[in-house]
């Protein structure tokens, strides 16, 4: 019962990136692909948590804290871009 689970909400979670990815590319206005972008990063968190207990292993839960670190980072980084034109100060 686990294994369907897993595998229908897998293929809902790509299919979401697939959406994303789409938002991404034809996107109205840069502030619409900078939220794109940032809601990638939290699928894709998604997609390696559930391919971690998919798989039964520990690596792809510590690889989606490294993923979720640098993808706050780089939205952060983005922002102010965009807010000042220059990201330090």
């Amino acid at each position: 019962m686990l294994s369907v689970a897993l595998v229908i909400t897998l293929a809902l979670v790509v299919m979401a990136l697939l959406m994303n990815l789409f938002r991404l590319t034809v996107g109205p206005d840069l502030p619409d692909r900078v939220l794109a972008l940032d809601t990638m990063y939290v699928n894709s968190i998604a997609l390696i948590v559930l391919l971690g207990l998919w798989l039964n292993s520990k690596t792809y839960f510590e690889s989606a804290l490294l993923i979720a670190m640098l993808g706050f980072i780089s939205t952060v980084a983005v922002c102010k871009y965009i807010l000042r034109g220059d990201i330090i100060e």
